[in-house]
């Protein structure tokens, strides 16, 4: 296969992917403005957004690589079978990290608006919105990764390509979307 070939068959393969992946992130930009009542009434969930998904970003595509991998390698069959230990354990580690580093980006924010003395909410409501966006999000994202990772290897993409593509536009969508709902869902309970 000659450099343009194989140059011919990256583009092809992800183009499509990239340019679905730029609408996302307007998407996903479209509501984040729309949550200016929520910026407002939760002092530092701003400071939250861009932690939250990068951790969405790098849990996950971290995800679609190993499950890429284990592809190429023949570890694993490219079907959701959960009788699939190594499936199992990629999954559950993944949701695991992800729940944990949104706790972890809380605490960390709180205590960063509390040293410089910066307004901010309660702890236990930047911990609610993260951990609650971290929960839905991972469970969201889980299933969109093992879906494009094994449904695109079998149509014959390379899941390397598709991986990186699909968890940053999924991620930001679906990340942002959940820390909207995450912090109605706190403010109804009375955080703020």
């Amino acid at each position: 296969m000659s450099v343009r070939d194989t140059a011919t068959e990256a583009y092809r393969e992800a183009l499509p992917v990239v340019a679905v992946s730029a609408v996302g992130g307007l998407f996903a930009g479209v509501v984040l403005g729309g949550m200016e009542a929520e910026l407002a009434r939760i002092q530092g969930l701003l400071l939250l957004v861009p932690a939250l998904l990068a951790t969405r970003g790098n849990v996950y595509g971290s995800l679609g690589a190993r499950l890429a991998s284990a592809l190429h390698q023949g570890l694993v069959e490219p079907r959701v079978d959960l009788g699939d230990e190594r499936l199992r354990a990629a999954v559950a580690a993944a949701l695991a990290n992800g729940v944990l580093v949104s706790g972890f980006a809380a605490f960390a924010g709180f205590a960063l608006l509390a040293g410089l003395g910066r307004d901010h909410a309660t702890l236990p409501t930047l911990l609610g919105v993260a951990l609650v966006a971290g929960i839905v999000s991972g469970l969201v994202l889980t299933v969109v990764v093992v879906v494009a990772v094994f449904l695109g290897y079998r149509r014959g993409l390379n899941p390397d390509t598709l991986a990186g593509p699909v968890v940053t536009t999924t991620g930001d969508v679906v990340g942002i979307a959940t820390m909207l709902a995450a912090a109605r869902l706190v403010l109804a309970l009375g955080g703020g």
